[in-house]
């Protein structure tokens, strides 16, 4: 086995990212506090062609040195954009006829492993605060609450690990059933 030079890895120009063709997920981020989380999520966004951010509340927003360290360029090439309410923007997307889904544990959540994707179908994935999570008047408008299992004493994650798993998963979902082998 031998490792691959970067020119072996066929990555997008920002030009071809910005008109490649997305993946049909859009990442909502609320009061995210941690700029290195922040920047993370940019850079899971890239690798999965991630339609969209928006940053919400005390989410702070690029330029902004902190946030590059960890999104590595990836501010430049995923469309994102900030409101100051997260309401508002869930009440746009499902006026969008967009599914617009909390990754909260809640009563009656769907585990991730159990949530079946529909395809024909654009999806909008709601991250909250480090500490508290999702706030719960957004839980209460979202169409749904995605819950990743967890089996560990603490059941909490990193917000920047939480959306890297739920979008590898929704991204396998998709793939597979666009694309049946």
């Amino acid at each position: 086995m031998r490792k691959l030079e970067n020119s072996e890895l066929k990555r997008k120009s920002i030009d071809d990212f910005k008109i490649a063709t997305k993946t049909p997920l859009i990442i909502v981020l609320d009061d995210v506090r941690s700029l290195n989380n922040i920047g993370s999520v940019f850079r899971t966004a890239d690798a999965f062609l991630i339609e969209k951010i928006y940053l919400c509340g005390i989410t702070a927003t690029p330029p902004n040195k902190e946030i590059h360290k960890t999104a590595l360029g990836a501010t430049e090439t995923v469309d994102w954009e900030y409101h100051e309410n997260v309401l508002s923007v869930i009440e746009k997307l499902k006026k969008e006829s967009i599914t617009v889904l909390a990754i909260e544990q809640v009563e009656s959540s769907i585990y991730l492993n159990d949530f079946e994707i529909d395809t024909a179908k654009k999806y909008a994935l709601i991250f909250g605060n480090e500490v508290f999570g999702v706030a719960q008047k957004a839980i209460e408008i979202c169409d749904g609450c995605i819950e990743i299992p967890q089996l560990g004493t603490k059941h909490s994650l990193n917000i920047s690990v939480s959306t890297g798993i739920v979008i590898w998963d929704l991204f396998q979902k998709i793939i597979k059933n666009k694309y049946p082998l």
